[in-house]
């Protein structure tokens, strides 16, 4: 079977054009945001195993879930000694509109529940550290999460397994900072902006 990264749920619910882009074209590109993200994670996968009073932190954890169809690595993983696990996630931003941090978190606690022979719900919450805010965010693994993770998981799955690209729609929030803007071209590509219209801003901006 084979296991789609589990941050590809994250890159789907921000656009599924971009995730298309970086896990069926192999395309890449980073920006300032994406290199904070990274220095961030990486900070927090490489620092060592530790033990404090009564719990044990393990970094950079292999996880997978033959449900979900997925596997990557958790952040922190926290092992407390009444039998309680706690993943915890960090992000470089600050907590978002959408459920995607918290559909990538809950992905890694269904992951973990299967691979130490949890039952269903035997992780109940998790952790997000927004790295902006310098605090966590609690996060509950409750029935309607984990139903958007497992549907998230089938639609990404389907859309790997079509072979198909999405056609870029243009929305500027995103699309203005996305690191691949200029591979996707989403101005000139999307439906929402002719061609014509795109030659034109283009002609504009030279004569400025």
């Amino acid at each position: 079977m084979d296991l789609l990264p589990i941050s590809a749920l994250q890159h789907y619910l921000f656009c599924p054009r971009q995730c298309a882009l970086i896990h069926l074209e192999q395309e890449w590109r980073e920006n300032r945001l994406t290199a904070e993200g990274r220095v961030l994670h990486k900070k927090a996968h490489d620092g060592p195993d530790e033990s404090r009073p009564g719990i044990r932190i393990t970094r950079g954890m292999a996880v997978s879930s033959y449900l979900l169809g997925l596997s990557g690595q958790c952040d922190v993983v926290e092992f407390h000694m009444d039998g309680t696990v706690v993943p915890v996630e960090y992000k470089r931003g600050s907590p978002k509109a959408h459920e995607a941090d918290e559909i990538q978190l809950c992905a890694q606690a269904i992951a973990l529940e299967e691979m130490l022979g949890l039952s269903e719900y035997g992780i109940r919450e998790g952790r997000i550290f927004y790295g902006k805010h310098r605090r966590r965010h609690a996060v509950i693994f409750d029935e309607e999460l984990r139903a958007l993770t497992f549907n998230t998981s089938v639609a990404l799955h389907s859309m790997i397994a079509s072979r198909r690209t999405p056609a870029p729609i243009y929305t500027p929030d995103k699309c203005d900072a996305c690191s691949l803007n200029e591979i996707c071209n989403p101005e000139a590509c999307s439906p929402k902006s002719s061609t014509q219209e795109w030659f034109e801003k283009q002609a504009l901006s030279m004569r400025q």
